[in-house]
């Protein structure tokens, strides 16, 4: 299943995986990492890494990142709504306000829950779940899944 939003998709994704729990890093601890991340991807004015840490930890936290409590972002994101090609659209100057404006568009089109976070402790990682029943629980299948279920088989035999 492909949709128009693939693309705004993905950097919502890539964003919220800034942190990594399997490697122990976090893009987001370095202002000149984050300046670079933005300026990759043509998002504007980067803004502070630190407010861009707290809406990654709040997006992670509303999508159940297990472990966490919700987290508010740092303050309301000023956006705007302009016409663009004379259909209205919601509109940021920097990237923070880009990707809160890409996780509201998921929220209208009632797709916000197909935002996951894979439960492996090792793992953490956002995903987009494309099942058409929504009922994707890991990251991958082949990794974090096959982890989890070798694990249960083994603990099942052990009994």
């Amino acid at each position: 299943m492909t949709s128009p939003h693939d693309a705004e998709i993905e950097l919502l994704i890539v964003f919220m995986n800034t942190a990594d729990a399997e490697r122990g890093t976090d893009l987001l601890d370095s202002g000149s990492a984050w300046e670079r991340w933005v300026a990759e991807r043509g998002l504007g004015e980067p803004g502070d890494a630190q407010a861009a840490r707290r809406v990654r930890d709040a997006l992670r936290a509303a999508a159940g990142a297990p472990g966490t409590e919700r987290v508010e972002p740092p303050r309301p994101w000023p956006v705007a709504v302009t016409l663009l090609d004379g259909v209205p659209a919601l509109t940021s100057e920097d990237a923070i306000g880009t990707l809160l404006i890409t996780a509201t568009r998921l929220a209208v089109l009632g797709t916000w829950d197909r935002v996951k976070i894979c439960p492996a402790d090792t793992c953490l990682w956002a995903f987009y779940d494309r099942s058409r029943n929504r009922s994707r629980s890991w990251c991958s299948m082949r990794v974090c899944g096959n982890r989890a279920k070798s694990r249960n088989w083994r603990h099942r035999a052990r009994e």
